[in-house]
């Protein structure tokens, strides 16, 4: 349907995971099967929802998993607050991931309503 590589939603997503994974590199080794390893599989799923729906056969299942990455960046944004809360997560870098967040979930609902 769509060339998933040329929608900037999906370069900003893979951005953003790129973003927290760097970002959650220091924090506690105790953390790898908790916040670290939620947060990353999370910011992968974005651009990985994004880049399956565009593949998809209709606009219906194009929009479907656009709310999917809707739902994860929504759940990024909550693992955020609690690593920020936990002083985990400086908050020069929180303010920018939720910020790259911010943009994203404006792009994510754009697309959605230009699908409709």
């Amino acid at each position: 349907m769509h060339n998933y590589k040329e929608l900037k939603i999906w370069q900003k997503a893979v951005e953003l995971a790129e973003l927290v994974y760097s970002s959650t590199a220091d924090f506690p080794v105790e953390e790898k099967f908790g916040l670290t390893s939620q947060l990353r599989r999370a910011a992968v799923s974005v651009s990985s929802n994004i880049a399956e729906g565009a593949g998809r056969n209709s606009k219906g299942e194009f929009n479907q998993m656009l709310g999917i990455a809707y739902g994860s960046l929504c759940e990024i944004e909550t693992q955020l607050t609690i690593a920020n809360r936990l002083k985990l997560l400086k908050n020069e870098n929180f303010e920018v991931l939720i910020d790259e967040i911010d943009v994203l979930q404006k792009m994510t609902f754009s697309l959605r309503k230009s699908l409709k």
